[in-house]
Parts: structure tokens; sequence; C-alpha cells
């Protein structure tokens, strides 16, 4: 329970349920995460399990502690992801080939959950774990993806999504570009949007923190997101610096987030001069009060399924201006209650430039969020309601 947007999404969805109406359990592989206290009291965590923590330890961690098998299968599966990586030709690496291999040959050496259940979710992926190892009357996995851009096995991928009954979609784009890999799986899919709590988001915002925007004076833009290939950071370190080329020197750039291509942006930052106007705060559990404290927010993904942390901000009365990933029109009403740009460093900057130059603009976005409700949570599980009880 890491910060991260499906983390929060399922948190949202687990304050939503009816506990009059179900009960659930929660099956989390490692007990670890800065989300753990969020969950629900009336959700029953089921105790950790050893042999399912290897997943999310260091090898030499689960060699300590005797997981010889387990510990060989991650050895064997990275050392053979490499190589399929490379035959593949993949641009983000060998890490989602990995993740498949080292669930492919855990799952048969790890024992199943003994609970037998109506319904079971897997609410991230990869969905070995529900798929094989849980017995239940029903499952549903979720795609919280953009499938055009997820470099995986795929013909590994197929067999493991057609063990389940309904497959749940973040948007429409994204379960289009789901069907454009997996076509045959088309009858079983349908879209559930990620939950949202306007009203939580609202009370975390106006938490005391230690907040550097509240003392910048300059054009603040902030992003909260993994530092990964995915999310673009790198793209936007390259637009600010474009934007300062051209006489901008009034923009600060703020980024709330972690993970593993930090030490690469921050050579990028020193390499362009630009130590005192992007600036990376790391981890931080309650990311809105620095959203809040923004003149805009910027999401430079090239893919995503749906970001939560964009309609986190619409909530908060922010403009937004995202990128043109391949779903990005399910994010955003252009024009409306946000800016799509160009997915590109030429894009990105000349778009922060459009908002910096108008404020006639901005407020009229900030508006249009402001009027617009942003609470689905009733008519989402209703849809979640509707799977439960199908044939």
């Amino acid at each position: 329970m890491e910060i991260g947007g499906i983390e929060r999404s399922l948190i949202n969805m687990l304050e939503s349920f009816d506990y009059g109406k179900y009960e659930v359990d929660l099956f989390i592989c490692h007990h670890t995460g800065d989300f753990l206290k969020y969950i629900p009291s009336k959700v029953n965590v089921l105790p950790e399990m050893g042999e399912y923590t290897v997943f999310r330890k260091s090898i030499s961690t689960c060699l300590q502690e005797r997981q010889y098998s387990l510990s060989m299968v991650r050895i064997l599966s990275k050392a053979w992801a490499n190589i399929k990586s490379k035959r593949m030709k993949l641009t983000e690496g060998s890490g989602y080939i990995q993740m498949q291999l080292v669930l492919k040959y855990s799952i048969p050496l790890i024992a199943k959950l003994t609970k037998k259940y109506d319904v079971a979710i897997s609410y991230a992926w990869p969905h070995d774990i529900v798929a094989n190892n849980v017995d239940a009357k029903k499952k549903i996995a979720w795609v919280h993806t953009d499938y055009s851009k997820l470099e995986i096995d795929n013909k590994r991928d197929f067999r493991v999504w057609s063990k389940f009954d309904h497959i749940a979609s973040v948007s429409e784009n994204c379960r289009n570009a789901f069907l454009e890999k997996y076509p045959l799986l088309k009858k079983k899919t349908i879209v559930i949007e990620n939950i949202t709590s306007p009203e939580m988001i609202q009370t975390l915002a106006n938490e005391k923190v230690e907040n550097p925007l509240n003392q910048d004076s300059r054009f603040k833009v902030v992003t909260v997101a993994r530092l990964s290939h995915a999310k673009g950071i790198d793209q936007a370190v390259l637009a600010l610096k474009q934007l300062k080329d051209k006489g901008f020197d009034n923009i600060a750039w703020y980024v709330v987030g972690y993970g593993g291509e930090e030490q690469g942006i921050r050579n990028l930052i020193e390499k362009n001069n630009l130590g005192s106007s992007f600036i990376l705060l790391g981890k931080k559990v309650n990311p809105y009060p620095y959203m809040k404290a923004a003149d805009l927010y910027v999401q430079p993904s090239r893919y995503e399924g749906k970001a939560v942390t964009v309609t986190e901000a619409q909530i908060l009365g922010k403009p937004v201006l995202i990128t043109n990933y391949p779903t990005a029109k399910s994010q955003v009403n252009n024009g409306v209650d946000g800016i799509i740009c160009e997915l590109s460093v030429d894009g990105i900057a000349d778009g922060v430039e459009r908002f910096y130059d108008s404020k006639l603009l901005m407020e009229r976005l900030a508006s249009n969020c402001g009027k617009s409700n942003y609470f689905n949570g009733a008519k989402e599980l209703g849809k979640l309601d509707t799977l439960f009880t199908a044939n």
C-alpha cells in the first residue's frame, strides 16, 4: 500500500462499499506502505502470508528469510526477462516482463488462500494471484493503464485475463486500448471509473503541512506523479528549460512523488541549471495541500489509464494541462475543464506558456471545475453491484 494512484483509488472504493450489504476481506501481499492507515476499519485485512511478501522484497532479504525456491525464481526470471526484453527491443526495459515471469513460476510454489468467496476482485496488475490462488464463484480484474503502451508478453497476459468473468476498465479509451490487444475479451469488459471523494480531498487539502509553495511568489506549476518513464517528468524538466530560455524566469515547477528515475531526473535538472526552479518534493502521503497552492496542475505523461491526480486537481478547482496521451480525451473535456496539449516537450512548454499569459483562461477553467460534480461513487459502485449479480 505504497503511495500511488491505484492505491488511492482502491481506498476510495473501500470507503464507498455498503458494509451492511457486503463483508469485505482485503489481501495485501506485503503489509507495508503509507496508505495502510487509510484502509477503512470495516474492512477485514487478512493476515500477511510470508511467501507472498517475496514480490516486494529484495532478493537478498528473501534469501536471509530462507525463501530459497522463490528467490531462485526471482533470480532466473530477472535474467530471462533481460534476454527477452532485448529480443523484443523494449524501450522501458525488462521490468514488466520480469514481473510476469516471477508470478508465472512462483504461483505453483505458494499456498492458495483457503477461504471461499462469492466474488474476488484483483485490483492491480499482474492478476495471477486471484486468477490462480483464490477460490471464488466470480472473479473480476481491473485495467488501470493504456495497453497500447504496455510492454509485456501479451500471450501470457491473455491467458491470465481469460480466467476472469469480468474485466473493469477505468475509462472508455482505456477499454478500447485493451481490446485492441485482446479483442476476444470484449464481452467481459465494462467501464468502471476510479471512485473520487471530493469531500475527503477538500478536507486533506486544508491540512497544515510544511509547504514551500506558500512562500513562493512565482507562477507555480505542480505535478503529482511517480518518477517513471511513463509519467514524463523528464519532459517537464526540458519544457521548463525551454521556457526559461524564452525569458520566462518567473515559473517554478514542483513535483510530488518518488520512483526509480529520481536520480536521472535530478541529473537532468542539474544539467539544465534548474535547481532553484524545478523542485522535487519527494514522497508525500497527502499531496493535496501542494495541489491547492498551485497556479496550474500539469500531467506530462507519455501514457495513462485515467490519472486520479488530474481529477483531484480539478476537484480543488485548479486549471489543468495534460499531454495528448491516447486516453487523454476521457480525462479532460478540452477547453472546458482543462487543456490537452501535444505530447512533446514543445507541446508542454507551449501549454504552460498559454496559461501563464492568460489569466482569463485560468479563471474560466477553474470556474468550470468548481461547477462540476466529481462525486461518482454511487454510479460506479452501481455498475460493480451489477457484476456481482450478473450471470
